[in-house]
């Protein structure tokens, strides 16, 4: 058979068809954006002390000053985190010098959050590693999404592990708003990870299969990217305005039903199925993006026979681009994520 490129340049470089197939596949990538940052939000750490039974003040109430040590806090005197005067055995009010930890929970300021997964499970003090581990679980999903995202899209094809992936993505989403611990919180957000990155790199190597060489190119450096980084900057959007941690995951979560008619517009990979002998039906779709581009395709588009070097060519390249792409979000998330942590 000949080059796959030279067989279809009667398609032209950016018709209909093209620019249908750049703007979706580009779109979806910006629930990936604000997916992959969303923990920032979630599972932020407001302002907090130790709960005294017979306060029953909101943080930093009247009387706590004299029931909660001090410490310094980047320059700054506040109560003590996780610590709280012992309380005397003959005396209601008075109290020692002596201190315990936070026994009857905590009370946290509620001036920036209603609620976030740190305030639901009491995620500090002897806690407090919950918190950025959640983030380092899903990373976890990311990396093994990597390996299992090209592997399956090499055996059942581009379309079929996209949109299974985004639709797993969008069901645990929605299910992780209503989560009853954080465990339960943790062992979704990791299938969420795995489905994030499956569907990022499978929607990549779907537009670049599909679309021609020029458009290939600002596909890949700036359709995918730019959408990716526009789901970063709605993200704060809906922070602000949804301050509780469970409405703000199922408002991002919900968004992702609106790819499922994405199914009917966005085909199979053509240069897929060459690779498992499915001539026909390879040919079906470069007639219908043919009369898309009002363009009047040959009669015989395909030879009967394929290349093994094509199938391996194409394996080789989806590997590729799925290392490539998780490694530069790993990296570029992960510094994102801890810049406003810095000291």
């Amino acid at each position: 058979m000949r080059d796959y490129e030279e067989t279809i340049t009667f398609l032209g470089e950016w018709g209909p068809f093209q620019r249908l197939i750049y703007i979706l596949l580009s779109l979806s990538a910006i629930p990936n954006g604000y997916m992959s940052l969303s923990m920032v939000f979630l599972g932020d750490i407001p302002p907090h002390h130790c709960r005294v039974p017979f306060l029953n003040s909101s943080y930093g109430g009247l009387g706590y000053n004299l029931s909660i040590p001090t410490e310094e806090l980047k320059g700054e005197t506040i109560l003590s985190r996780c610590r709280r005067y012992s309380e005397q055995e003959d005396s209601d009010a008075a109290y020692r010098n002596d201190t315990e930890g936070c026994l009857d929970g905590w009370v946290f300021s509620k001036e920036r959050y209603v609620s976030t997964i740190v305030t639901e499970w009491n995620l500090v003090c002897d806690e407090a590693w919950k918190a950025p581990f959640t983030l380092t679980v899903f990373f976890i999903g990311v990396l093994v999404g990597s390996f299992c995202s090209g592997i399956l899209s090499d055996r059942y094809g581009r379309k079929i592990t996209y949109f299974s992936a985004k639709a797993m993505e969008t069901i645990c989403a929605s299910i992780l708003a209503i989560s009853q611990s954080w465990e339960m919180f943790c062992a979704l957000y990791f299938v969420i990870g795995v489905m994030q990155i499956s569907s990022y790199c499978t929607a990549f190597i779907l537009g670049s299969e599909l679309l021609s060489k020029s458009a290939r190119v600002s596909f890949g450096i700036l359709g995918v990217c730019l959408c990716f980084a526009t789901g970063y900057a709605i993200l704060p959007l809906f922070a602000y305005f949804i301050r509780d941690w469970r409405t703000l995951q199922l408002a991002l979560s919900v968004l992702g039903f609106l790819y499922i008619p994405l199914w009917w517009y966005i085909p199979e990979s053509p240069r897929w199925l060459i690779t498992q002998g499915r001539l026909q039906e390879a040919e079906a779709i470069i007639r219908a993006a043919a009369k898309k581009n009002a363009i009047t395709p040959p009669e015989d588009i395909f030879q009967l026979e394929h290349s093994a070097d094509t199938k391996s060519r194409d394996t080789l390249r989806s590997q590729v681009a799925a290392w490539g792409w998780t490694l530069h979000r790993m990296v570029s998330v992960t510094v994102l994520h801890y810049e406003g942590k810095v000291p």
